[in-house]
């Protein structure tokens, strides 16, 4: 029930963002009609196409995505109609010409009498092309139930979760209709300017849909809002997980039960180990690392489990990673065994790539850890970095519980070094950042993303803090940016010590060069562990690559890479 709540909430949160603006005026289009046969219809066909665009992500992954983008188009070529009809009624009247059989009229304020059910039926589809363009102002709540239902898959409580936010969106528009018809009426009433005022509001669909069209909506809107509702959306997140949100040094103190540990069945492939079940790990202390091998998150904390497995093995404690992948190249087995090598993990490894295990476990972070005593109860979890000597501690406790009188009493400090070393100790880093258009796009500086088909980009002379861009032939996909033809640069202006980036070979893993600097200059020594001092480095296979690593003062500095060979996969950039 919560979590319905939350969605709900984040709905209505979505009016105050800043990419809704442009559709604002083709909602108010709607507010000099009675509210049961012109605003209601519209905010249902609204509602709907927000549940059924994301049970279809749920089910189709990739042909959903292409799927929402033509119906944006078909959504802006039916407003820019309707705004040429408010503009000039006599062409209204051509356009609707054919449909007048039907009952229905595209002008909503001309002076003829139309027909109540198709004035309803117009507005419930006026309300389904609200909805396209209303999708993609979606933000973390409405990110986390549909990320949610790709790993879960399609069902009743997704589609629930999806309509709860789309009532949400709905009421905050409810809102805004009754505000508007009460200033439009008064506008009517002082002025007795209804043909100017249908006019104004004509203009303002067709200003609204070029916005949307040039990608304004989410670019230059949001640099010029004062606000986001995105820190607001994750407080409410917060609400759903608090032990996640606060220092876990405070949470399960007395190492309560959280629940029985669920089965690990369905993994695909077990490394450095025969496959495992529950049954037979009873009598042992188990640690769960849920982890994937290029997220840098994961990697950090990496040389604690790898520490831990080692040093309390003989004390009984077995350490299962559970491998569940973010991109599709970690789904290969073959990448991520030359990863398991490369990384020295040498306890069991379930290759999770259909998320069996991470459903089972309720998961929803990487990377998590759950700690299961020798009754095989869950007694404590911790998700994300941080907090060691605390999860050490939790260790050597459940390990005397169940009987073992050789545990070491000190804590572990691992000597890691390049991606795998601790972040630093700083205040707010550069956010994570992908590349493909599926979770990125954000600060984007090179104009508008040409979705999946090649295009030139410029990256601006200058960028502000986080922005960051493309320069060259790149064809931009939902998981990745793709070097059509070298050479090819990206550029990103960051606040971190370390930078590092997912990067892929060319086809058939053929290696691709590369040149960094910063600021414009080799990096010398502040370079990372996969380049020189003069910034030069090949990719070889596909992973995370440290690119910088500076020492002093973290300021903030302009990155490029520039790639001299064609066939590069860009995935995401971290900072630590």
């Amino acid at each position: 029930m919560l979590l319905f709540l939350l969605c709900y909430l984040g709905g209505v949160l979505t009016i105050v963002s800043p990419c809704i603006l442009p559709v604002l005026p083709l909602v108010f289009v709607r507010s000099g009609q009675p509210f049961l046969r012109g605003a209601l219809p519209m905010l249902a066909g609204m509602a709907a196409t927000f549940a059924a665009v994301g049970t279809l992500a749920a089910v189709g992954g990739q042909w959903a995505v292409h799927a929402n983008q033509f119906g944006r188009v078909a959504a802006m070529v039916v407003l820019a109609l309707f705004g040429v009809a408010l503009l000039f009624p006599a062409l209204a009247e051509r356009i609707t010409a054919p449909l007048v059989a039907a009952g229905t009229r595209l002008s909503a304020s001309s002076d003829k009498a139309q027909h109540a059910g198709a004035r309803i039926g117009w507005s419930f589809v006026l309300g389904i092309a609200v909805g396209l363009l209303w999708t993609p102002c979606a933000g973390p709540i409405l990110g986390l139930v549909l990320t949610g239902a790709a790993l879960q898959g399609a069902s009743a409580n997704a589609t629930l979760l999806l309509f709860a936010y789309a009532l949400g969106a709905a009421t905050s528009l409810a809102l805004a209709l009754l505000a508007g018809g009460r200033v439009t009426g008064a506008m009517r009433r002082a002025l007795g300017a209804g043909e100017w005022l249908r006019r104004a509001l004509g203009v303002a669909v067709l200003v609204g849909v070029v916005a949307i069209a040039l990608g304004l909506d989410t670019r230059v809107l949001a640099g010029w809002s004062l606000g986001s509702t995105t820190h607001i959306e994750e407080r409410l997140l917060d609400l759903r997980h608090p032990d996640a949100a606060k220092d876990s040094t405070a949470a399960h103190r007395t190492l309560a039960v959280e629940g029985p540990m669920p089965s690990i069945a369905g993994a695909v492939a077990w490394l450095n180990s025969p496959p495992l079940v529950t049954d037979s790990l009873r009598g042992k202390v188990v640690l769960v690392d849920f982890w994937t091998y290029s997220c840098i998150n994961c990697l950090r904390a990496l040389p604690y489990v790898k520490a831990w497995a080692d040093k309390y093995r003989a004390a009984g404690l077995v350490v299962i990673g559970v491998h569940a992948p973010e991109f599709a190249f970690e789904r290969d087995e073959d990448n991520v065994r030359r990863a398991v090598r490369e990384l020295g993990v040498t306890y069991p490894v379930a290759l999770d790539n259909n998320y069996t295990i991470w459903r089972a476990f309720k998961n929803e972070y990487w990377p998590a850890h759950y700690f299961v005593d020798a009754n095989g109860q869950i007694r404590y979890h911790h998700f994300g970095e941080g907090d060691y000597a605390e999860s050490e501690r939790v260790i050597q406790t459940l390990l005397r519980e169940a009987g073992a009188t050789n545990v070491p009493a000190d804590t572990a400090v691992p000597n890691a070094s390049g991606a795998l070393a601790p972040a630093a100790p700083v205040g707010a880093l550069s956010p994570e950042t992908f590349v493909g258009y599926g979770e990125g796009g954000e600060h984007f500086a090179s104009g508008r993303v040409v979705r999946d088909t090649a295009h030139m980009y410029h990256t601006p002379g200058t960028f502000t803090l986080n922005q960051w861009g493309l320069d060259g032939h790149w064809r931009v996909e939902q998981e990745r940016g793709y070097l059509v033809r070298a050479p090819g640069r990206i550029a990103f202006r960051f606040h971190a010590r370390d930078l590092h980036l997912v990067l892929g070979p060319g086809p058939h893993g053929a290696p691709i060069r590369f040149r960094v600097t910063i600021d414009g200059a080799a990096p010398g020594d502040a370079h990372g562990a996969d380049i020189d001092a003069q910034g030069n480095g090949t990719i070889t296979e596909q992973r995370l690559y440290q690119l910088i690593r500076q020492h002093g003062t973290i300021t903030d500095h302009t990155f490029e890479i520039e790639f001299l060979d064609p066939g590069v996969s860009a995935f995401s950039f971290t900072f630590g």
